[in-house]
């Protein structure tokens, strides 16, 4: 009796193990899904704006700066993407795909406002481009990215572009190297102005982007 309690104790462990894996698996890939999902309608978003720009080469400029271009979907993708990230490392696979094709669409989107600003005098979004690493070679990457949420989220038209310093995406080695960076992180480009690095706390960033108070806040829209 004693070792038929024991294989009973084994099979229904088993049981519970083989089940919570296979629960576990079943919600990573709904949540995988859905993260391609919204990529995959960022980029027709895209894709569709960037048209419309090259069609209408003498469009009503208030056509576009009325309208939040993509800022909201790209901040709510980073989000699901972090949180992909965490529940299955940095170093899965899926996880590396996605944060190539994501930072494929955020490159897209800054060369894309770069454009709309050249032709639309009014039209002067606010961003920057974040550098941060996950090989453990950044201690205050954390701590920068917690402040950029945050300013992300007190001014929704901030644009926050992210990117995974050693993500070996040639498109975004050639960023590196247009805005000359050297390696030191984490690293902050503004605008076209020459990089910063090291962390900046929240008043030290409202500082050094007087172009905030451009911004409406959330505070404001309430």
């Amino acid at each position: 009796m004693t070792g038929q309690k024991y294989i009973l104790a084994f099979v229904i462990t088993a049981a519970i193990f083989g089940t919570a894996f296979y629960v576990a698996s079943r919600f990573d890939a709904r949540r995988v899904a859905d993260i391609r999902a919204t990529q995959e309608a960022i980029s027709i978003d895209i894709l569709s704006t960037e048209t419309q720009f090259e069609l209408l080469g003498r469009l009503d400029c208030s056509t576009i700066t009325e309208s939040a271009v993509l800022s909201e979907e790209l901040n709510d993708l980073a989000s699901r993407l972090s949180v992909a990230e965490n529940n299955l490392g940095s170093d899965d696979p899926q996880v590396i795909l996605l944060k190539k094709q994501y930072s494929l669409l955020e490159i897209k989107d800054y060369l894309l406002m770069q454009q709309i600003s050249d032709k639309c005098s009014k039209f002067k979004p606010v961003s920057i481009l974040y550098f941060y690493s996950n090989e453990g070679d950044c201690d205050d990457c954390g701590r920068s990215g917690e402040v950029l949420t945050y300013l992300r989220q007190q001014y929704p038209g901030l644009r926050v572009y992210s990117f995974d310093y050693h993500l070996d995406l040639s498109a975004l080695q050639t960023l590196v190297a247009l805005r000359k960076l050297k390696g030191e992180l984490p690293a902050f480009v503004i605008g076209n102005r020459a990089p910063i690095y090291g962390f900046k706390n929240l008043e030290e960033m409202q500082t050094i982007i007087p172009e905030l108070k451009t911004l409406a806040t959330t505070t404001a829209a309430q």
